[in-house]
This record gives structure tokens, sequence and C-alpha cells, in this order.
């Protein structure tokens, strides 16, 4: 599923993994710093555990990594319910939209988008053609105009279709940091304008492979703008999936959904216990 750990134990092409009882500390510790655990977590989970580790001991161990509160936020009684999506170039954030406007039109929701990049006239063309693919209405200007114009107008045409579910595209530009904080700003300044309470909740797009990258870029938009949760993408095919460990332990955040795939539907809702076990199966076999 995750393949968090096969690369490591050098299992990629093997359709089972060996079966044990326990893992060695040393060999344990190679297999979360490999797999993309910051070393301070690395030693924090190690410093828990026996030379020889059972799995009940290790599920206990990183379990207790998401014990934190974190404040969940579900659309009850918000119509539309606006989403703004945050994160930077090439992270996924334009696929991960496609995905949840799939999700939500599968569960029965009218579903409307934003083309707020409005930075990258690339952005508004792949937006504009997973529109069109998926179905679902969307609001996008040309490259240049105000995003919060397109805030604006989004939520103000969603309120008069009577649209179940909004998702707003913004630039990922943190080269530009400050400007970039100023535009985020002022387009959750107007989504409060034009509907009180907007948007509901901000899901910052994060690409799993990045590691400490992605820690530093999540504490960066949190500070401009504060982030409600999180979506880790580009988790299919990687030995690297121990990064969701940290960014849960450095983050504290919500993870909301981690990405599997390229398609609509490969988007999967995030569970610490299938997350743990997952990455127990492949230590310990199944």
């Amino acid at each position: 599923m995750f393949k968090i750990f096969k690369k490591a134990l050098g299992l990629e092409n093997k359709s089972s993994i060996p079966k044990r009882e326990k893992i060695d500390k040393n060999e344990l510790e190679d297999l979360l710093l490999e797999a993309d655990v910051n070393y301070e977590l690395a030693e924090k989970i190690l410093n828990q555990l026996p030379e020889n580790i059972k799995r009940v001991q290790l599920y206990n161990s990183l379990v207790a990594v998401f014990d934190y509160q974190a404040n969940w936020i579900f659309p009850e009684n918000k119509k539309p319910f606006v989403e703004m999506i945050i994160g930077v170039n090439g992270a996924g954030k334009t696929t991960t939209i496609a995905k949840l406007a799939y999700k939500y039109k599968k569960e029965g929701a009218s579903v409307m988008l934003g083309a707020g990049d409005t930075f990258r006239a690339a952005a508004i063309e792949q937006l504009s053609r997973w529109a069109q693919k998926l179905d679902v209405a969307i609001v996008a200007t040309k490259q240049g105009h105000d995003p919060s114009a397109v805030v604006f107008d989004t939520i103000k045409s969603a309120i008069a279709k009577d649209i179940d579910r909004v998702i707003i595209d913004t630039a990922g530009r943190l080269h530009t940091q400050v400007n970039l904080s100023e535009e985020l700003k002022k387009m959750v300044r107007v989504a409060g304008k034009a509907l009180e309470g907007a948007p509901h909740r901000k899901l910052l797009i994060l690409d799993g492979t990045q590691g400490s990258s992605a820690i530093n870029q999540a504490k960066a938009f949190n500070e401009m703008i504060g982030i409600d949760g999180i979506i880790i993408t580009k988790l299919d095919g990687t030995a690297r999936g121990g990064s969701i460990l940290s960014i849960a332990d450095e983050l504290k955040m919500p993870i909301y959904y981690v990405g599997l795939g390229e398609q609509p539907e490969d988007l999967k809702k995030f569970d610490v216990k299938w997350y743990i076990d997952s990455i127990l199966d492949e230590i310990y076999g199944v």
C-alpha cells in the first residue's frame, strides 16, 4: 500500500514479507531513518523501547506520536462549505483539488472550483481541464487578475447556485514570501466578506517525499494565515512514508487525507491505525 519500508528491507519485488516476532533496535533505527523519520523523532521512539522490539511495543510507541490535540473541522451546517487549498508549486495542489472534487461529488455534493492561482496561466488551465473532466463548475479568469476577486466571485456564485462545496486554489510561490503572505491574507479576508466564516477550512498540501522541507513549508504557511489541516501527497511507491510521523510530531495538526496516486480516486482518508499497521506489516510480516 505505502511500500514504506520495502526499499529499505530490499523486498520491493517479493510478494510477501517474512514473518518475525521481534526486530533489533539498530535495524529499526536504520529503517526509520531511511523511511524519512527525522533523527530526533527516531531517537525519541527508540529510547522508549527495549533492544529487541515486539510488534505491540512498537505500535504503542508509534501511535503515541499522534497523541495530540487537533482541531478537526468538518462541513456541518455550512453551505457552501468553503475550503482554501494552500501549498507550494509542485506539491500536487491542483491534482489534490481534483481528487477532493471527485470525492465530494461521489458523496452526492455539488462542487464549484475557484482558480485562485492567477499567477500561473498553467494553473488556471489545468484546473479548468479538471473541472471539465469531472463535470463540476469553475470560476476562472486570466493570468494576472486579482486572486481575491476570484475568491469573491466563486463564493457568491456558489451561494446563488446553491452549491454544497467550494474549493479554491491559491498561488504557492514561497520564494516571494512577503508578497504571497499579503496575497493569501487578503484572499482569506475577502472570503469572509463574501460569506461570514469563510474559508471554513484552510488545507495545506505537503509533498510526502520532501521531509524537513515540507515541515518548513507548513510552518511558513501557518504563520501567514493559520492552517487547519494537512493533505500529504505522493506517497504511492515511496519508501519514505515515515515522513508522516515527522510531520505529525512537528506540526501537531490534523492530517485529513493522503494521496496515493495520480487518479481522482487516489485519495484516502488518513487513519492512524491503518497507517501504523501498514508500517508494522512491512516490518514484522503479516
